[in-house]
C-alpha cells in the first residue's frame, strides 16, 4: 500500500486550482482588459474552417491489467488513452516525464479519457493509484515508457481532459464564427480574446468553493457564460485547437508570482509564450502587432527562455 507523496499532491492542487484562487480577493473590474483591435497586413481571409483532431485508441500498442488499460498507439501524435475498468470512485492517474514534474489527474469513471504527453521526447512513468481509505492510496500499476514525439504540436492540438471538444461542440462553431474576418492567426486570437472577456463573467462563488479535480465542461460555460478562470482558459484553448492554432495552458512563475498564461503558436514567429496571460489581476493579450512585427529573437520576453517565465505544468 503506498501513499501518494505530500509534494504530488501539492503540485496537483496548486496546478488545479491555480487559476482560481489566486483571484479570491481581487474585484470582478479588474479581471477583464479589452485588447485594441488588431490589423493584419495580409489582404486574404484565413481559411476558418474548424478542424478538430480525434483521439484514438487502435489497439496497436498498450498496457495494463484488469484494472487499467492503458493504449499509447499514438503517442508519437502526442497523446495517450487511458481507462479504468475497476470499481472505485477515488482513483488518481500521475504522469512524471523528462522534465521531472509529476502531474496528477482525478478519474472520474470508466470512460476513456485522453492525456497530453506535454513535455516532449523522453522516459515517462505513468502510474495508477486506488483510494484505500483517506489519504491512503494503492499503486495499481506503473510503468515507464519512452516517448518520441513525431507530431511537435499534437499535444497542443488534441483535445484532452482539460479542454474537451469535438466537431459538434458549440465552442467549435462559435469559434469558426468569431475568426470568419481574421486575416492571419493573430487577428483570430485577438477576436476570440475579446469576445471571451466581454462575454464571460467571473464566478466568485465558485472560485471560493470549486473543489480539487474540477474539469471545465466548455460548451456549458459557453452557455451560461460565467465561470472561473480555468474555464475561461478552457474555452479559449478548445477555441484556438479547433482553428489549427496550436495553444497551451500552462501554469508557473513569472518572476515571483504563481499565475496562469496560455501560449499559443503563430506560423513565422513561432510559440509565444503569455500571448494571453493572467497575473491575479487582469487577463491581459499581449500586443499583436508588436508579435507580428518582431522576429523570435527579438520575442525573447515572451517565448518562455527561464527568464521571464518558469513553466512547472502544460495542459
Amino acid at each position: 500500500m503506498d501513499t501518494l507523496a505530500d509534494s504530488s499532491k501539492k503540485q496537483y492542487s496548486r496546478a488545479l486550482l491555480a487559476f482560481s484562487f489566486i483571484i479570491l480577493s481581487i474585484l470582478l473590474t479588474g479581471c477583464e482588459k479589452k485588447h485594441e483591435p488588431y490589423v493584419s497586413p495580409n489582404t486574404e481571409i484565413r481559411d476558418n474552417t474548424p478542424k478538430c483532431l480525434v483521439p484514438e485508441a487502435p489497439g496497436t500498442v498498450t498496457s495494463g491489467n484488469d484494472l487499467v488499460s492503458l493504449d499509447i498507439s499514438n503517442s508519437s501524435e502526442g497523446y495517450f488513452i487511458f481507462t479504468y475498468l475497476g470499481d472505485s470512485t477515488d482513483v488518481k492517474l500521475q504522469v512524471t516525464g523528462p522534465d521531472y514534474m509529476t502531474y496528477t489527474y482525478d478519474i472520474h469513471d470508466n470512460t476513456s479519457e485522453t492525456f497530453p504527453i506535454s513535455a516532449g521526447n523522453g522516459e515517462y512513468t505513468i502510474g495508477a493509484f486506488e483510494n484505500v481509505e483517506g489519504t491512503q492510496y494503492a499503486t495499481i500499476f506503473t510503468e515507464t515508457f519512452e516517448f518520441n514525439i513525431a507530431n511537435e504540436f499534437g499535444a497542443f492540438l488534441y483535445p484532452n481532459q482539460y479542454c474537451k471538444f469535438n466537431k459538434d461542440s458549440n465552442v467549435v462553431a462559435k469559434a469558426s464564427e468569431l475568426v470568419a474576418p481574421a486575416h492571419d492567426d493573430l487577428e483570430a486570437i485577438n477576436y476570440v480574446y475579446n469576445y471571451l472577456i466581454s462575454t464571460i463573467t467571473y464566478d466568485q462563488h465558485k472560485a471560493e468553493t470549486v473543489e480539487s479535480g474540477y474539469i471545465p465542461d466548455v460548451d456549458h460555460i459557453l452557455d451560461i457564460k460565467t465561470g472561473i478562470c480555468l474555464d475561461y482558459a478552457a474555452v479559449m484553448t478548445s477555441m484556438l485547437r479547433s482553428q489549427q492554432i496550436p495553444a497551451r495552458m500552462e501554469i508557473g512563475y513569472a518572476g515571483s508570482a504563481y499565475h496562469a498564461w496560455i501560449s499559443a503558436y503563430v506560423t513565422n514567429i513561432g510559440w509565444i509564450n503569455g500571448i494571453v496571460q493572467f497575473d491575479g489581476v487582469n487577463w491581459s493579450l499581449m500586443d499583436p502587432t508588436v508579435a507580428a512585427n518582431q522576429g523570435e529573437e527579438k520575442l525573447k520576453t515572451f517565448i518562455g527562455d527561464g527568464k521571464t517565465y518558469v513553466t512547472k505544468y502544460i495542459y
